[in-house]
């Protein structure tokens, strides 16, 4: 018996209990739509639309602690006093694999203002993840979030990711401060981060 691999069961509940999640804080009637059309395609997909919340608006930080593809433990508290960027993907995901240039890109461009890119994998195993950050010239680290669903659930009650893929800007003080569902817009996840930096 392999008892390092949780079992189907566990994995589906834990998988069902996250999309619930991203449901329930979902304003868009057009994601429950496509979750309850039963379609082919295996993915929520977003509409692109952007959201930005007032420095006055933000809520608690998310707090979370993930174990990386590469089984390093990271933590969002770690780059407390910095700009956060989570992008949740997988690897099969059409529109992951279009965005993807943009982000390294972009995280690249912010290195220097100390910004953070955390990529949060939602269903693959790390092999998979680790063969996309090679195959896409990825640097910055991915967590694998398919067993637990740590960093999907630390968004409980906020603007968490309602669908794939989702980019979420944390603020320095670890509050979301902006959220993209669907394929990022290079310039607009740019000026995203940039007034996030900017304390805006």
């Amino acid at each position: 018996m392999n008892l390092k691999r949780p079992s189907t069961l566990v994995r589906a509940a834990v998988l069902g209990a996250a999309l619930v999640v991203a449901l329930a804080g979902c304003s868009s009637n057009d994601l429950l739509a496509q979750y309850q059309s039963g379609s082919n395609k295996n993915y929520i997909s977003g509409d692109g639309s952007v959201t930005e919340v007032k420095v006055s608006d933000r809520t608690d930080p998310v707090q979370f602690t993930a174990t990386t593809d590469e089984g390093k433990s990271i933590s969002r508290k770690t780059y407390e006093g910095h700009v956060v960027v989570l992008n949740f993907w997988y690897a099969s995901c059409p529109p992951c694999r279009v965005e993807a240039p943009a982000l390294q890109s972009l995280s690249e461009q912010y290195s220097s203002d100390g910004v953070q890119f955390i990529g949060v994998n939602v269903r693959d195993e790390s092999d998979t993840s680790r063969a996309f950050a090679r195959n896409f010239k990825i640097t910055y680290p991915s967590v694998t979030d398919v067993t637990d669903a740590k960093v999907q659930l630390a968004l409980a009650g906020t603007r968490g990711p309602n669908s794939t893929p989702t980019t979420i800007v944390l603020d320095s003080k670890g509050r979301v401060a902006a959220r993209i569902l669907g394929e990022v817009d290079k310039s607009i996840l740019n000026t995203l981060i940039s007034d996030t930096v900017a304390g805006k």
